[in-house]
């Protein structure tokens, strides 16, 4: 006679106690209706056994959020209070990267109860969401693969959660009660003035997304701009954009790859946080097109994401938002922008600024979640709910920044 499985959770529980160095900080419900953990605690529900093997294959952030997005598994309440509370335990229990016999014991411990449940077996197919990308890191096709991944879903559905501007990058928020709106108005009228910018003047936008940088230059400022993009989607909002605002004679929007410009002798350029997209071998190639672009004498500025602890983009973001993005710690950066040339005037820290911007997001994202259903679908809608939390928390702890960088080209010797 077959044996009956055992209760789903509390083998979890004893599965995951090595790596966890004691019991769960999470009620844990599983599929059999088994639980585990303290009672008081945030309810985690594993609905389906498939998550096991996600987890085995993908042990950490990549398959957690894999079965998150397929609603293998699902959290009561606030997902962020149940993130928050979870980081909070790994802090004072002191948990880091688990010693391989520690991990070993916890997959042997998963794979049995997998087994027992019929969910033993190869990897599984990753969810639609999740971005798989082939070809050579940062290759010029495979950078405009990951870029169209995110942004050539339509702009009707940033229009949902962007303000007006269709900014996509950290506003300024001078106080707590400045709209989300003001905030963005309030970062691009800095940009221009950190850069020195004036009517008439030759203005480069390395990575314009939606242009909200582009337009403003040109509309409020009277600047001549090339706005560069190699998202089509991006390329025609902003042309229609150009055309609804009359603005035909001041701005150029181009798909092209920032390693396709040739010109020079602009009187200013920026490039908003599009720094962490071209990978930290093409990073020189990056400075050197924002060096000899812009006239001797002429400003630079760039703002861009940090992270200390383990750069690069983390699993959940390389693999569902933005493949193949790579940060690293400030002064590495600014390392890598003088070595190329170019000399650094100023840097403005903008972290806590980041924390209200995605506030903002957060709460248009909700307003409009059936409309953003209708264009996205439910994995859509969860892997945006996890991207935003936990972008969110990442900048409220530290963990990430975001910086304006003020770099001056140098007049020739």
């Amino acid at each position: 006679m077959t044996e009956a499985p055992q209760p789903a959770a509390p083998a979890i529980e004893a599965a995951l106690s090595p790596v966890l160095r004691g019991p769960l900080p999470v009620r844990l419900i599983a599929w059999d209706g088994s639980a585990a953990g303290p009672p008081d605690g945030p309810t985690v529900h594993v609905r389906s056994p498939r998550a096991l093997r996600r987890l085995l294959w993908s042990p950490g952030e990549l398959g957690a959020a894999q079965a998150f997005v397929t609603e293998e598994v699902d959290v009561d309440g606030d997902l962020g209070a149940a993130l928050d509370a979870g980081r909070a335990e790994v802090a004072r229990r002191g948990l880091g990267r688990p010693n391989p016999v520690d991990l070993a014991r916890t997959v042997v411990g998963l794979g049995r109860l997998a087994r027992e449940h019929g969910a033993i077996g190869g990897p599984l197919p990753p969810p639609d969401s999740q971005a798989v990308l082939k070809g050579r890191r940062h290759s010029r096709e495979r950078d405009r693969r990951a870029i169209s991944h995110h942004y050539d879903v339509t702009s009707d559905f940033y229009r949902l959660i962007l303000d007006p501007h269709m900014a996509y990058s950290c506003g300024w928020h001078e106080s707590p009660e400045v709209t989300l709106e003001q905030a963005q108005a309030a970062k691009l009228e800095r940009v221009c003035r950190k850069v020195g910018l004036q009517p008439g003047h030759r203005f480069l936008d390395v990575g314009c997304g939606w242009g909200s940088l582009t337009l403003w230059a040109a509309e409020h400022v009277g600047a001549q701009v090339t706005g560069v993009t190699i998202s089509a989607e991006q390329r025609d909002y902003i042309e229609g954009e150009v055309r609804r605002r009359g603005l035909g004679d001041r701005v150029e929007v181009r798909l092209q790859d920032y390693r396709e410009i040739r010109d020079d002798g602009f009187d200013a350029v920026a490039s908003l946080e599009m720094g962490e997209h071209v990978g930290q071998a093409n990073y020189p190639s990056y400075v050197d097109v924002l060096r000899r672009s812009v006239r001797p004498g002429g400003l630079v500025l760039i703002q861009q994401m940090s992270r200390r602890s383990r750069p690069g983009g983390g699993a959940f973001i390389e693999s569902f938002i933005a493949p193949d993005m790579h940060m690293r710690p400030l002064g590495e950066t600014i390392e890598l922008i003088e070595s190329g040339g170019l000399e650094v005037r100023g840097v403005e820290a903008m972290r806590e600024h980041y924390v209200a911007t995605v506030q903002g997001w957060r709460e248009r994202f909700d307003a409009n979640i059936e409309a953003i259903r209708e264009l996205i679908g439910d994995e859509g809608v969860r892997v945006w709910q996890l991207y935003l939390v936990g972008g969110q928390q990442a900048f409220r702890d530290g963990r990430m920044g975001v910086d304006q960088i003020v770099a001056r080209r140098p007049h020739e010797m």
